[in-house]
């Protein structure tokens, strides 16, 4: 059937965006590619984000922890669904991958490579483009091993040091993938910075154990200093000596850090203890550590006679660092997120309207604001084609051939959603 080619939703050029006009291919997948590729759309690249056909990306069908990666990570992109596996759909990715200034992709050692999309196989093509590679590991002995963001953060020590003895315990979220992420988007920085002055793209490499890694080296040189294996955090061998949960009289938590002797004397003043800063043993946070064991329980019982809103206001009273134990959904009704507009309305592709993190930078010349939902399936499928140049007659047979698809669902820009 022949299709009619009037343009659906598009992410239009952000010309107010520092990236504005920076053609970007998004072969991304789960988390660590996507995370990068979001964060060059919220800047102002045009990203296309390259799925399978005809069924898209496997996120977008996850359940548990997640159901929250494609919604999140997919915002400000537009879809691109074609068959990879097909002659036809490899010619075309490399028409296309010929007209980016950056390739992103983190599939499995090997992978791109056995599509004839890798580095090597393209760079002739595009010796201006960056091609970006995130993997697992780096060049190594651990090269070819698939990795997780669980399975680094074990490798690496990060679960030692995030659990009680003897329970290891991954992050509260995919913190290495983005953060690797991350890592991609700067060398993707550099590298446009090089090719202003060199005109020459280069290949950017990043992986997950190396990034959780240097996440670790602050763990690296404390254990390079002590002759005994050094223990992990909820052991509460901390650098001060108030740093710790606090039961609540209504049963919430609270935690509180007192991190410098001008905050303990301020909390002090504010309970009407000056007999605590006198107190010799108090006198410096390293003598306050060394007196945990009678400090602790006295601030224990002086938190537990305090309700929540009586704990916040005495810490504020002190300006003290301090906390209440929140749950993920408990930032839907933050007061400052809410006054700083810190969660931009979302549309997800299954029609749920929500609110999700803004990238946390504040510039004179960056606009964090979404302008675009995460896309349906392939839903700008023709109109990457058609920018790149294909006939359409050539986009017809791709799509009578099942070689790419186009979604008969339209997201659609945020100017045609003011309704959330």
């Amino acid at each position: 059937m022949t299709r009619d080619f009037a343009s659906t939703a598009t992410v239009r050029a952000q010309s107010n965006k520092p990236l504005a006009g920076l053609r970007v291919l998004d072969f991304g997948h789960t988390v660590m590619g996507p995370s990068c590729t979001m964060m060059l759309a919220d800047m102002g690249a045009d990203v296309v984000k390259v799925e399978p056909a005809p069924e898209g990306e496997p996120t977008r069908r996850l359940r548990g922890f997640g159901q929250g990666y494609f919604g999140y990570f997919n915002r400000n992109k537009r879809s691109l669904s074609i068959n990879l596996k097909s002659e036809e759909g490899r010619t075309a990715a490399l028409k296309l991958i010929a007209q980016a200034d950056v390739i992103v992709e983190n599939f499995a050692p090997g992978t791109m490579e056995r599509l004839g999309l890798g580095y090597d196989q393209t760079a002739e093509s595009n010796p201006g483009a960056i091609y970006v590679s995130l993997k697992g590991f780096l060049d190594g002995p651990y090269r070819d091993r698939l990795a997780l963001d669980e399975i680094v953060q074990m490798m690496s020590g990060l679960a030692y040091m995030t659990g009680p003895s003897g329970r290891p315990l991954r992050a509260g979220t995919s913190v290495v993938d983005i953060t690797g992420g991350m890592f991609g988007l700067i060398g993707i920085l550099i590298a446009l910075r090089e090719r202003d002055t060199t005109g020459k793209g280069q290949k950017v490499e990043t992986a997950l154990f190396e990034t959780a890694v240097f996440l670790m080296g602050q763990h690296l040189c404390y254990a390079a200093q002590m002759s005994n294996p050094i223990p992990p955090m909820p052991e509460r061998v901390s650098a001060w000596a108030v740093y710790d949960l606090f039961t609540l009289a209504d049963g919430t938590q609270m935690f509180v850090g007192i991190t410098t002797d001008q905050h303990w004397k301020r909390f002090c003043a504010a309970i009407d203890r000056n007999d605590l800063v006198h107190d010799p043993d108090y006198a410096t946070n390293n003598d306050r550590i060394k007196a945990r064991p009678r400090l602790m329980p006295e601030l224990r019982k002086l938190f537990l006679s305090r309700d929540t809103a009586a704990a916040e206001a005495l810490c504020l009273e002190a300006r003290i660092p301090f906390a209440s134990v929140s749950r993920p959904e408990d930032l839907f009704n933050d007061p400052h997120l809410k006054a700083t507009n810190g969660l931009l309305e979302t549309i997800l592709p299954d029609g749920t309207k929500t609110r999700l993190p803004r990238l946390p930078i504040v510039m004179e010349t960056l606009d964090t604001n979404i302008y675009a939902n995460p896309p349906a399936t392939g839903q700008n499928s023709v109109d990457v084609l058609t920018e790149a140049g294909f006939s359409k007659t050539e986009i017809q047979n791709l799509l009578d051939g099942d070689i790419v698809v186009q979604s008969d669902d339209e997201v659609g820009l945020i100017e045609k959603t003011a309704s959330i």
